[in-house]
């Protein structure tokens, strides 16, 4: 398949999409039924890590701690599809699907979908499906004509995901770390700290806004966050035009002057981008090619490394805890002029992330949080932090759930939505 399309599976459909690339086709008589992709599985100090949940590991089920009192889907986000359906205790999530930014996309999901709902007898009444109202899985669901549709936001049902496949339905500290998903307050959430259940969350600790000039732009283009970072700290520049360095003037002139007046530069509370625009003060990628480029390759330039954490300042706002990222990127860009070792600066900031995951824990039991922390989104797919921050959390009495069955990243959405459904179908019958 092409990068971010679905596998092709036909021979009529291969010389259309491949033929172009392709140096030949290996031909067989028999048709490809389904299309599944290779699972990925990472190994790290904290344990196995799920990149991408497909052959080997779908379609078997994984059980819900709260039976659902009726049959539904979950839909689930749009990066790294997954859709998931669930009956009773039992949840069946669908395989990898890629991302759902295209029809070519959209139709396989459907198909699979249907096989799903036949192999397993499933006819869903009820349909879950993120915040968002521009993804194509929200009108995937409002096309499947079930009776009720349930939305659910995107980091809660992160969170969501990793209580259920424990089998607990909290309450938990979730730290929800990924790149965006639409919020209750209509900015970009990633960077969440919730005291949640499968019921309901309160969100307790965050990332200070910053403007994406550009929007979706800025998740490939990491100088355009650091350009967001300097719309709000102009005393900065010094420091921070370092993420420009071989970008033409025009064009840095122009994001900084979008930015700064906030046209199409909406605001996101994001620990994804902050992991592109450290990456682009580093001058190790000011620019991805591909989803998380910049972040993995800002992990694999810290390695190992032992390191003291980088300022990375906080302060409450009507009780949530505000993490300040400008201070942490101009403390990389200052050492960077000084002639640190790249590397070190990498580790250092990998360990302040880390501290700072601890300060939003502490500051969720000072506020009744319970002892327990779900980890959950992309970013913890970053061996080092996640090893740190489970480590860092454990140390301070806190039992650690993480991500096994069904991965971190945004595969495991749509199982966390129905866990959620499951749960609030569950309290409305018991009420």
């Amino acid at each position: 398949n092409r990068s971010e399309e679905p596998i092709a599976a036909g021979l009529d459909e291969g010389r259309e999409r491949l033929g172009a690339i392709a140096d030949g086709f290996l031909l067989h008589d028999r048709e490809i039924v389904a299309r599944v992709d290779d699972s990925v599985v990472r190994p790290t100090p904290a344990g196995p890590v799920l990149v991408r949940r497909a052959r080997g590991h779908a379609p078997l089920p994984v059980p819900l701690p709260v039976a659902s009192p009726r049959p539904l889907v979950a839909v689930g986000a749009e990066l790294k599809h997954t859709f998931a359906l669930a009956d009773g205790a039992l949840c069946w999530p669908g395989p990898h699907g890629g991302d759902l930014q295209q029809l070519e996309t959209l139709e396989h999901v459907r198909r699979t979908l249907a096989r799903y709902r036949a192999l397993f007898r499933v006819e869903p009444e009820v349909a879950v499906r993120d915040l968002h109202p521009g993804y194509l899985s929200t009108r995937l669901a409002a096309e499947l004509g079930c009776a009720r549709t349930i939305a659910v936001q995107h980091h809660h049902a992160h969170v969501a995901a990793v209580l259920a496949e424990h089998g607990e339905t909290g309450p938990a500290v979730g730290l929800a770390w990924d790149g965006t998903g639409f919020g209750d307050d209509g900015h970009s959430w990633g960077a969440e700290t919730l005291v949640a259940d499968l019921a309901g969350y309160r969100r307790v600790a965050r990332l200070r806004y910053l403007p994406l000039p550009g929007g979706d732009l800025a998740a490939r283009e990491g100088w355009r966050v650091v350009a967001g970072a300097l719309a709000l700290e102009p005393g900065a520049e010094a420091a921070l035009t370092v993420a420009f360095a071989g970008l033409p003037d025009g064009d840095v002139a122009l994001v900084r002057r979008q930015a700064a007046r906030g046209l199409n530069a909406p605001l996101a509370s994001s620990m994804g981008r902050l992991f592109d625009a450290a990456a682009a003060v580093l001058g190790v990628r000011a620019a991805s090619r591909y989803e998380g480029q910049a972040a993995m390759a800002l992990e694999a330039l810290a390695g190992e490394r032992p390191a003291e954490p980088l300022p990375f300042p906080a302060q409450v706002e009507d009780g949530v805890l505000v993490l300040d990222p400008v201070p942490l990127l101009v403390a990389l860009g200052e050492r960077r002029a000084a002639g640190c070792d790249p590397a070190g600066l990498a580790a250092s900031f990998h360990e302040a992330v880390a501290r700072a995951a601890l300060a939003c824990a502490r500051h969720a039991r000072a506020l009744g949080g319970p002892a327990v922390a779900a980890l959950g989104g992309g970013t913890f797919q970053n061996a080092r932090l996640l090893a740190r921050v489970a480590a860092l959390l454990e140390r301070d009495g806190v039992r650690v759930l993480l991500a096994r069955r069904l991965g971190p990243n945004d595969g495991a959405i749509s199982y966390g939505q129905a866990a959620v459904a499951a749960a609030t179908l569950a309290r409305e019958g018991a009420a």
